[in-house]
């Protein structure tokens, strides 16, 4: 069962078998719905029947006509790239036709008002008739949609529907990301009426009892819901490992007001100071929490291993389980390494736990699973909920361990389906596309670094580059770079690996409490468990499409709340100094990351100082024309904070005066340089993989 490298295909052929339900015209109206994180534009046709998912459009500059904002209705020319995925370049913007929502902080005058606007692409202000402001506040945050244009007015007009609070609000940057990415928060009251009838866990038939394995959770210090506890021994040179997931199939039935809840929402969505779960409190926090002395349904699988982590054999079961504690990555951290003692029974368990990790961790290196090292940032609240600080977060073992569990559990998942032929719903991660490495091969050219091209390019690959710059000012900068280069992650109803994980088949099993791919999966699993063939389901296809979109729109709204918290918290430090690196330009700027605490803010090209700049794309930098000065990609610098608007999540830097680094950290390498010269012209030495 020793996992190979995922197949590798080229990025824009159709995928063998695939099914394709669109039939996109060649040019077409569409409406700008997002923003990525990774700078992409996302739309949807206009006109498109709301009881299926759209295919994923990204938008991108067509000659000298600039990409469109969110919110705008443009005419392109679309192109596929792939099934279900199309890349639109932009004709032309088209006039609004349909109401367009607004949301922002009410300003009120005497004739009532305006509305300033919360997305930080839209420049304009709405106007308000005293008629229209249904009892805003001045500095309420009000949802809204906008009016005909007065005649002859020129100015935009819109109408108040919801006041959704204060803008100084301690929860206010979380409510603006949920309203701006119409993240659903209400649950139907069926939904929440299923939930409260659900039954106390009790042994029945077709379940094993096996609340005699003293399974652990292991968590962060503020969970709330635990959905998997693991349990290791010793079982000759390897070992035999139990990983258990909450049960959550028998409490939410296909077809059932929960399960039309959990389908929209997707997945849970998980804000700094609060979570929007993709399930009812009464489920994920109550029956589908492994809490510690209660016993709790679950699936289950029994994994043996052999002494280097290679999976011999496994089993699945439905079970009623009985969690023996709940542990926190801290404690089992303080674990690492010391002598269990029987007057510690837990202690035997975590020293278990850790001999297995070490074994998975070996089969993990030898594979060549893609080891990226990005430092986290954590944001802290005071009592009251406004932001206290902003720490790194800690990089335990500990953290490794669970994810080697969970990553064994559903690589045996996915086998049991592929073997059984049963449907599924399969994780995808694709090898990089030739577009998104040409910068990233520019990046490690001048850092001196090289990488193989082509096809057969590996995780090992990377990893090699990664080890290298490993106690060099630039390895935050290449580590973020290889980051940005891999393809954004997918379900699918077919199987087609995981590059950065190095394997062939993967799913997701181990969160069905927050992640509704996982609950597809254990519905095949209960019926292969229970000897009946998992009936086919023809709308896969859409499942996976949805849950894709519902995974991005989480992410981005994520995303959105802890900059507006990072900026709120920036905003009591305007004229403070700190130091930072540039980590990325464009031809507006650059943006700086803070070493302090990761917080990134942009320096406009305005506030660069004494000269008149170029931009060189080609070489990552800006040239001052008179000083010969460069501000150049990867470089230390020092920086003031000029402005910081919570309410559009904007933060404004200029370099300090003096104290910028003269060096960049990236610049190409002179030849007598052995350090970073590239041992052969095509990459590294080697055969590659297939």
């Amino acid at each position: 069962m020793k996992n190979k490298p995922p197949h590798k295909r080229k990025n824009k052929s159709p995928r063998p078998g695939s099914r394709d339900p669109y039939g996109m015209p060649e040019i077409g109206a569409l409406i700008v719905t997002a923003l990525t994180d990774q700078g992409e534009l996302i739309a949807e046709p206009v006109k498109w029947d709301a009881r299926k998912q759209p295919p994923r459009i990204i938008v991108t500059e067509s000659g000298r006509q600039q990409a469109a904002a969110v919110g705008d209705r443009i005419l392109a020319k679309l192109r596929k790239i792939r099934p279900q995925l199309y890349q639109a370049l932009v004709i032309r913007t088209l006039p609004s036709e349909a109401p367009e929502a607004v949301l922002g902080v009410f300003v009120a005058t005497k004739d009532g008002g305006f509305i300033e606007p919360v997305n930080r692409r839209k420049k304009e202000s709405f106007i308000v008739s005293s008629a229209d402001v249904n009892g805003a506040q001045n500095g309420d945050l009000v949802s809204g949609v906008t009016m005909p244009e007065m005649p002859s007015s020129g100015m935009t007009f819109a109408k108040i529907t919801e006041r959704l609070g204060r803008l100084d609000s301690p929860k206010a940057a979380s409510l603006i990301a949920s309203h701006m990415h119409n993240l659903p928060s209400v649950f139907s009251a069926e939904a929440i009426a299923e939930s409260e009838a659900a039954s106390e866990p009790k042994m029945e038939a077709g379940r094993e009892d096996i609340r005699d394995i003293p399974l652990v959770t292991i968590d962060g210090e503020d969970a709330r819901d635990f959905d998997d506890a693991v349990f290791a021994e010793r079982d000759g040179d390897g070992w035999h490992i139990v990983v258990a997931i909450a049960d959550v199939a028998y409490y939410v039935k296909e077809n059932s007001a929960l399960d039309a809840g959990a389908f929209e929402r997707g997945n849970s969505v998980y804000f700094p100071d609060r979570v929007i779960p993709m399930l009812p409190e009464r489920l994920s926090n109550g029956l589908c929490s492994l809490r510690p002395d209660e016993d709790r349904y679950c699936l289950a699988v029994h994994i043996w291993i052999d002494s280097g982590g290679v999976m011999k054999k496994y089993k699945f079961l439905r079970g009623l389980m009985l969690s023996r504690a709940r542990l926190t990555y801290n404690i089992v951290e303080e674990y690492q390494g010391k002598t269990p003692t029987d007057e510690n029974p837990v202690s035997h368990l975590i020293a278990n736990l850790y001999g297995a990790y070490k074994s998975l961790a070996e089969e993990r290196d030898k594979r060549g699973a893609l080891n990226l090292n990005l430092p986290e940032y954590k944001i802290i609240f005071d009592s009251v909920g406004n932001v206290a600080s902003i720490s790194p977060r800690a990089q335990l073992e500990s953290h490794r361990l669970i994810e080697a569990f969970m990553i064994a559990a559903n690589v045996a998942a996915a086998d049991y389906l592929l073997k059984h032929k049963a449907p599924g719903i399969y994780r995808v991660h694709e090898t990089p596309s030739a577009e998104k490495m040409e910068g990233l091969y520019q990046l490690l050219h001048m850092a001196g670094y090289s990488l193989a091209k082509g096809a057969g390019v590996t995780a090992t690959h990377f990893n090699r580059v990664l080890k290298k710059a490993e106690g060099t000012p630039e390895q935050q900068l290449i580590h973020t770079s290889v980051l940005r280069s891999q393809m954004q992650a997918f379900y699918s109803e077919e199987n087609l690996g995981h590059f950065g994980l190095s394997l062939q088949k993967y799913c997701h099993f181990t969160s069905p409490i927050r992640r509704y791919s996982d609950l597809i999966v254990h519905r095949s699993l209960v019926d292969l468990i229970s000897g009946h063939k998992p009936e086919k389901k023809r709308n896969l296809p859409e499942i996976a499409l949805h849950i894709s979109e519902t995974e991005r729109k989480a992410m981005m709204a994520e995303r959105d709340a802890s900059d507006r918290y990072k900026v709120s918290y920036m905003s009591k430090k305007l004229g403070d100094v700190f130091a930072g690196t540039i980590t990325g330009l464009n031809e507006y700027g650059l943006f700086v990351s803070l070493s302090e605490n990761g917080v990134t803010g942009f320096v406009p090209i305005r506030n660069l100082p004494g000269d008149f700049y170029h931009y060189d794309k080609k070489q990552a930098r800006f040239h001052g024309q008179r000083t010969r000065r460069n501000f150049t990609l990867g470089q230390e610098i020092v920086v003031r904070v000029l402005e910081a608007n919570a309410m559009t999540g904007s933060l404004i830097f200029a370099p300090e005066a003096g104290e910028t680094t003269t060096g960049p950290a990236l610049r190409p390498k002179k030849k007598a340089d052995a350090r970073h010269k590239p041992k052969n012209k095509g990459g590294f030495k080697g055969k590659r993989r297939k």
